[in-house]
């Protein structure tokens, strides 16, 4: 007569497999936290280091590019250049570099528009310089960068949005920049919703420039 079949006790089989359900079910919510706080501590340091503007001087302010409407700045681009301005009237810089290039089918370039608002706010024309190539924040770095290095100037502010400060510094400092933020005083996005969606995005656009040049 055959032994009969050893059937698996499920008694002890199935609080094994609950347990290990567990500990992955326990794993994961560990690493949707862990997340969670490195997000909101990243967009809470994007926010923080844009309004931590020293007060100091320097040779030169770049105004990084943004849209222009036509022949004349985008509210956005204006407040930068207000800024800029007044970093100039109040002499914590000498001159004003002014980037951004042309944007498709326009005429002119942001920096060929944001020059010629500049002057009509009574900026000299000898202390305003441009580049009408760039089309990314890299780019006008780099742009204001070789200017900088034509004119001998050793020393910047980077003229933004609050939330872009962080990527533009970092990025200026990859790129052997000497530059400080100097976040615009009015910027246009005012509501909760649309400066947690400019700052998420930052967040994501400099995970992602890290990752690319890491």
């Amino acid at each position: 007569m055959s032994d009969p079949v050893q059937l698996e006790n499920p008694s002890t089989e199935e609080p094994s497999l609950v347990k290990r359900h567990l500990r992955k079910l326990r794993w994961a919510v560990i690493a949707i936290v862990v997340a969670a706080v490195y997000t909101v501590w990243q967009m809470w340091s994007i926010h923080d280091f844009g309004h931590s503007d020293d007060g100091s001087s320097a040779d030169c302010g770049i105004v990084l590019g943004a849209a222009a409407w036509h022949n004349k700045p985008s509210p956005v681009f204006k407040a930068r250049l207000d800024h800029a301005i007044t970093l100039y009237e109040t002499k914590r810089i000498k001159a004003i570099i002014l980037t951004g290039g042309f944007g498709k089918g326009a005429d002119y370039a942001e920096s060929e528009v944001a020059e010629d608002y500049c002057m009509k706010k009574g900026i000299p024309a000898e202390d305003i310089y441009i580049e009408k190539k760039s089309q990314t924040t890299e780019e006008n770095l780099l742009e204001a960068k070789n200017i900088m290095q034509e004119k001998g100037y050793g020393s910047s502010l980077i003229v933004s949005d609050p939330w872009h400060l962080k990527r533009a510094c970092n990025i200026a400092n990859y790129y052997d920049i000497p530059a400080k933020p100097s976040a615009t005083r009015t910027s246009l996005f005012t509501s909760k919703g649309s400066k947690i969606n400019f700052i998420w995005k930052e967040f994501q656009y400099i995970h992602v420039w890290k990752f690319t040049n890491n």
